[in-house]
């Protein structure tokens, strides 16, 4: 991993809670001046650290009811069908998340959907019908607890602003613990 100072580890931070924050917003929160801090996100981005800027939507809000976690097993297991379902995985709008795991199954999915019909017809028209796909079981999710795609960055070291008796606000003050 490359060397990442106080500045970027906070630049880091600032954005991930709040990433429509202006230049000079983001700058006065790190105690940075406005073109270093430019500079630092454009590096950031330009490293692969910051990969994007999007909204988060409410899935219930538009119509996507019913979360399911999806385990697929594969029917063989070489580079080449893996690569295939993979492909085929990438191309479903349905699935949010997809992960290749590791003990009973080949891969994880993340599914929305709007309603358990909506769902089910999925599942038997396209999970199951995917190249190389043997098996699959699917749990239902019954109320979110956490839905975050924030990263700890704690592990990186301190950043700018924080200090250890207290913590650093969204609006850069320290707030006693």
């Amino acid at each position: 991993m490359e060397t990442l100072d106080k500045y970027d580890i906070a630049i880091l931070h600032e954005l991930q809670a709040e990433g429509r924050l202006t230049n000079a917003e983001l700058a006065q929160r790190v105690g940075l001046s406005a073109a270093p801090c430019w500079r630092r996100v454009r590096a950031l981005e330009e490293g692969g650290f910051i990969v994007g800027y999007r909204a988060e939507i409410n899935r219930q809000k538009i119509g996507l009811g019913v979360m399911a976690f999806v385990r697929l097993f594969a029917e063989r297991n070489t580079a080449a069908s893996i690569r295939e379902l993979e492909r085929a995985v990438a191309a479903l709008p349905q699935v949010v998340a997809c992960h290749y795991i590791s003990g009973d199954g080949s891969f994880e999915l993340q599914v929305v959907e709007q309603d358990l019909d909506s769902f089910s017809r999925f599942a038997l028209e396209r999970l199951i019908a995917l190249p190389n796909v043997k098996d699959l079981r699917t749990s239902f999710s019954l109320g979110e607890v956490k839905n975050s795609s924030s990263l700890p960055l704690g592990h990186l070291g301190p950043r700018a602003g924080a200090t250890r008796s207290g913590a650093v606000t969204s609006r850069g003050t320290t707030r006693r613990r």
